[in-house]
């Protein structure tokens, strides 16, 4: 199964071709830059949910007859926050999407938050949009809290802010593959490769 991510981010990219290998399933990654680039999408539907299948089915008209448009809509919900940034966390420090800058700034902000109040939690869904037009949705959660401040030389985003449940450690300190099996986006990625398990093993 081909699968063409609807991103412009390589280190999504990259994650997802990791998690593609450990599933044991013929499951191959392709940027959207293999079928031409990702087309221009305006993420305004409020929803991660919706901001997923809106990328899905704008990429989904570039592929190839058996490609199937895989789109990652993801963010961080601060308690804290109202849960922001949530949608907006790609953006969270203006427009240009700087991931540096989000970081920075979130910092800023819950610098005066007691650790009590600095519950946190990441959401991935997964859309996915085959050649028929079916589709097919993955959601994942990674509960967890906020750092005083950011740790760790891996990942990528807020990945040195956030620790999940039950390790000290941010997401940044404990290495890729401990990651992939906790992270919001490795748990939707494991319910997406049940169901093309299913899906193969029937000859779909």
């Amino acid at each position: 199964m081909k699968l063409y991510l609807a991103s412009g981010n390589a280190h999504k990219a990259q994650e997802f071709q990791s998690l593609a290998d450990a599933s044991g399933l013929p499951l191959q990654v392709f940027s959207a830059r293999a079928a031409g680039g990702m087309p221009p999408v305006v993420e305004d539907t409020g929803s991660f949910e919706g901001n997923a299948r809106k990328k899905a089915l704008a990429l989904r008209q570039r592929l190839p007859a058996d490609g199937w448009a895989l789109a990652d809509d993801s963010g961080l919900c601060v308690d804290a926050l109202d849960g922001a940034p949530g949608v907006e966390s790609a953006y969270y420090a203006g427009a240009a999407g700087d991931s540096v800058a989000n970081l920075a700034k979130l910092v800023a902000t819950m610098r005066d938050i007691p650790a009590a109040r600095r519950a946190a939690h990441f959401r991935c869904v997964l859309l996915l949009v085959g050649p028929d037009g079916e589709a097919h949705t993955f959601d994942g959660r990674c509960n967890g809290r906020l750092l005083e401040s950011p740790r760790g030389g891996h990942g990528f985003g807020y990945d040195p802010l956030f620790a999940p449940d039950g390790y000290a450690e941010s997401f940044a300190e404990l290495g890729e593959s401990v990651k992939n099996r906790l992270s919001h986006r490795g748990r939707a990625w494991a319910a997406l490769v049940a169901w093309a398990r299913t899906r193969m093993s029937a000859g779909a």
